[in-house]
C-alpha cells in the first residue's frame, strides 16, 4: 500500500484493487462531495430528519472541507476518479461543539459519508481508519463523532467497531438531538 498523498502518515487504502483513500484535492469538485453526501444522508432525510450534510449547499461543503483534514475515497473509472466517500477528520465547527470535543485527548470526524451503491465494500471503514491514524498521530487517545440518535443502525455501525455513547448534544441545524460517540485509540 502506498502513502496517502498529503499525509505520509496515512497508508492509501485499497479495496478491490479499485478504490483508494487520500486528502481532498484543491481541484476535486466539491459540487460532486455535497452530492455525494445528499444520497448518504438520504436515509436519515426520508426518517424526517435533517442532518446538515443531507441537505447543505456547495459553499457550506466548501468551508466545511477546508475546516479540517478532508479525505476522500476514490474510484478510478475510465480514467477518472469518481469520489465515492468522505471524510472529515478535526472539523472547526463555528457553533460551540458538545463538551467531550473540548478534551485535549479527544479528536473527532465528522461529514462522513459513502455513495449508496458501494457501500458495504469496506470504503467506509478505510476512511474511519484514516481518521483514527490521524488522530493518533496528533496524540489523541478518543476518536469522537456526533450522530443523529434516532438513526439506530448507523448507532450499532459505530457500536460494532468499538465506539460508545458519551453524552447528548443539541446542534443548532438540526431537528434531532445527537448522540455523541467515542472510541478509545490507545487498545
Amino acid at each position: 500500500m502506498s502513502k496517502v498523498e498529503g499525509n505520509p502518515g496515512v497508508r492509501e487504502a485499497v479495496v478491490d484493487g479499485e478504490v483508494r483513500v487520500r486528502r481532498l484535492l484543491a481541484t476535486d469538485s466539491i459540487p460532486e462531495i455535497t452530492r455525494l453526501l445528499h444520497r448518504a444522508y438520504a436515509g436519515q432525510v426520508a426518517m424526517g430528519l435533517m442532518p446538515l450534510a443531507g441537505r447543505q449547499d456547495d459553499e457550506t461543503t466548501r468551508r466545511r472541507c477546508q475546516s479540517g483534514d478532508c479525505y476522500v475515497a476514490v474510484m478510478d473509472e475510465g480514467g477518472r476518479e469518481r469520489i465515492v466517500g468522505v471524510i472529515l477528520f478535526h472539523e472547526v465547527e463555528p457553533d460551540q461543539g458538545p463538551p467531550w470535543f473540548q478534551n485535549k485527548f479527544v479528536d473527532s470526524f465528522s461529514q462522513f459519508g459513502v455513495d449508496p451503491d458501494v457501500q458495504g465494500k469496506g470504503i467506509g471503514l478505510r476512511l474511519l481508519a484514516t481518521a483514527e491514524h490521524r488522530a493518533r498521530e496528533c496524540g489523541a487517545t478518543e476518536l469522537a463523532c456526533s450522530m443523529a440518535e434516532p438513526d439506530a443502525a448507523l448507532m450499532q455501525f459505530y457500536m460494532k467497531r468499538g465506539y460508545r455513547f458519551i453524552e447528548h448534544w443539541q446542534w443548532p441545524y438540526t431537528n434531532y438531538r445527537s448522540a455523541i460517540l467515542s472510541k478509545n485509540l490507545s487498545g
